[in-house]
C-alpha cells in the first residue's frame, strides 16, 4: 500500500515505524526538518518537508495514487481539512485524528463520509476507554476483552506471593488442568519472550495470559493477586481524558476530580454533576491527604505533565492506594511502570497509533490490543475460507518464532489453543505477534 502520513509527531512517527516494517510505501509529511531527518535516518520511507494543508505539498507527496492518507497533526481542524482535501485529490481512504470526542458521537449527523473522511480517531477517548478497562480488572496491568469477554487478555507482574515463580511452564500446568488459560508472552527486562514448556517464571516477570472467563480467577490466584473492588476513584487532571473517564464511571463509582484551572473547574462542575470537582493543584501532598487519598481504591493521573502524573501516583501508592494509572507523553517511559512502582503507565498517542494500525491491515482483522511495555500486539482475526491455517493442526502450522496462537472463538464456543486443535474457516483466532512477523503470521489466516 502507498500510505501518506501527515504529521511526524509521536502518533505519526510510531505509525511510520510500524508500517515500514511491513514493506508498505510510506511518505511522511511534516513542517519540521529535524523530525523528517530523524525519520529518514531510521526508517525506509520518503519524507516531504512542508504542510499537508498545502495542495502542492500533497501533490508532491503523491496523493493522487495514495491508498491511504492518515492525518495525525496536533490540530484537529488541520487533520479534518487534510483528509477532506486528500480524498478529493485521489486518496482511496482517509483517517483523521481529532481531540474533541463530540465528533465521535455526532459522526452520523455530520456525514463525515460525505466530507471525504472515512475514519476519525480520538486519542483522548481511546485513552479513557483503556483506563476504564484497567479499572474493571484492577488486579492486572493489562486487560482487554475479545468478543465481549469470550476471551480476555490479562497482564500481571509476578511477585513473591505467586505460585508460578521458579517453576517451568510445564510444571505449572497442574494449576490449569481445565485449560482455562495460556501464557502467550512474558516481558523480562524489557524484552518479549514467547515461552516454551521449559521456560521458568521469575519474580518481577510481566506475564500476559489469554483466558476463558473461568480462567480469570485462576490467574489471579496463581499470580498471587487479591481481588478488590474499585469504588472510590480520584482523578487528577480535568482535560479531555480526565473528563471522559469521570463521565463514564461517576454513575457507579464515587469520583473526585482535581483540576487547577478555575474556569475549567466551573465547566466540569456543570457537565459532571455526579463528580466532586476540586479546584486545586495536585502537586500538594497535603491536599491529597485532606481529600482522603488513603481511602481511594484507584488514583488516575492524566494531567498534561508526565512527571507530575508519575510523582502523584507514587504519592498515592505510598498512601496505600491499590490501583494507580499515570498517563505519560514520552513513549520511553512506558517500560518503567513496574520499576518505579506504578501499576500502569499509558500513552494516548501510542494507543491511538495502534488503533489506526488495524485499518492498514490487508487481512480480516477484527480487533487489536496493544500491550503495555512491549512493542507487540494481540490480534483477533477472522479466518478465511481457504486459509493455510485450516489445512493443518496448530502444532503443525509453521508460524514465525515470534508469534503464537492464544485462543479460538467458533460460534458460541471458545477454546484455548492446543497443538492438536484444528482451526476452521470463519473461526476467530487470537494471536500474539511481534511487529516484525505480523505480516507473515497473518498470511496463514487470510
Amino acid at each position: 500500500m502507498k500510505i501518506l502520513i501527515a504529521g511526524g509527531g509521536e502518533v505519526g512517527y510510531h505509525l511510520a515505524r510500524l508500517l515500514t516494517k511491513e514493506s508498505h510505501s510510506i511518505v511522511l509529511i511534516d513542517t519540521r526538518a529535524k523530525v523528517l531527518h530523524r525519520a529518514d535516518s531510521e526508517m525506509d520511507l520518503l519524507t516531504v518537508h512542508g504542510s499537508a494543508y498545502s495542495l502542492s505539498i500533497l501533490d508532491k507527496a503523491g496523493i493522487s495514487d495514495a491508498d491511504l492518507l492518515i492525518a495525525v497533526t496536533s490540530s484537529e481542524t488541520t487533520n479534518l481539512t487534510i483528509a477532506t482535501l486528500g480524498k478529493q485529490l485521489g486518496a482511496k481512504k482517509t483517517i483523521a485524528r481529532v481531540n474533541n470526542s463530540e465528533f465521535l458521537k455526532l459522526r452520523d449527523r455530520l456525514d463525515l463520509a460525505g466530507m471525504g473522511i472515512d475514519v476519525i480517531i480520538s486519542p483522548e477517548d481511546l485513552a479513557s476507554k483503556e483506563i476504564i478497562r484497567l479499572l474493571r480488572r484492577s488486579s492486572f496491568s493489562n486487560a482487554f476483552d475479545f468478543e465481549f469477554g469470550k476471551l480476555t487478555l490479562l497482564g500481571v507482574y509476578l511477585q513473591k506471593e505467586s505460585k508460578l515463580i521458579n517453576k517451568s511452564v510445564n510444571a505449572c500446568k497442574e494449576y490449569n488442568k481445565e485449560k482455562y488459560y495460556k501464557t502467550i508472552a512474558i516481558e523480562r527486562s524489557g524484552e518479549p519472550i514467547i515461552p516454551d514448556d521449559e521456560f521458568v517464571y521469575q519474580e518481577n516477570d510481566h506475564v500476559f495470559f489469554l483466558c476463558l472467563p473461568a480462567g480469570i480467577e485462576q490467574i489471579r490466584e496463581v499470580s498471587g493477586k487479591t481481588k478488590h473492588a474499585v469504588k472510590n476513584v480520584m482523578i487528577m487532571g480535568g482535560g479531555n481524558v480526565g473528563y471522559n473517564t469521570a463521565k463514564k464511571i461517576s454513575r457507579k463509582k464515587n469520583v473526585k476530580l482535581i483540576e487547577s484551572n478555575t474556569e475549567r473547574c466551573n465547566e466540569l462542575a456543570d457537565d459532571l454533576p455526579e463528580t466532586l470537582i476540586i479546584n486545586d493543584d495536585g502537586h500538594d501532598v497535603h491536599l491529597l491527604e485532606d481529600e482522603n487519598i488513603s481511602d481511594m481504591d484507584a488514583f488516575i493521573a492524566v494531567t498534561g505533565n508526565s512527571e507530575t502524573n508519575i510523582m502523584s501516583c507514587l504519592v498515592a501508592k505510598n498512601h496505600g492506594v491499590e490501583k494507580t494509572i499515570a498517563m505519560v507523553e514520552n513513549m520511553d517511559y512506558i517500560n518503567l511502570s513496574q520499576t518505579i512502582g506504578i501499576d500502569t503507565l499509558i500513552n494516548k498517542k501510542l494507543i491511538a497509533a495502534n488503533n489506526i494500525f488495524r485499518y492498514v491491515r490487508q487481512a480480516d482483522i477484527i480487533n487489536i490490543a496493544g500491550i503495555h511495555g512491549l512493542d507487540a500486539e494481540v490480534i483477533e482475526i477472522h479466518v478465511g475460507e481457504n486459509a493455510k491455517a485450516t489445512k493443518v493442526t496448530i502444532g503443525d502450522m509453521q508460524l514465525p518464532k515470534d508469534a503464537t496462537i492464544g485462543g479460538i472463538i467458533r460460534n458460541n464456543g471458545t477454546w484455548i489453543a492446543e497443538p492438536d486443535f484444528q482451526i476452521r474457516a470463519n473461526d476467530k483466532v487470537v494471536i500474539f505477534a511481534l511487529p516484525s512477523c505480523i505480516k507473515k503470521t497473518l498470511e496463514h489466516f487470510s
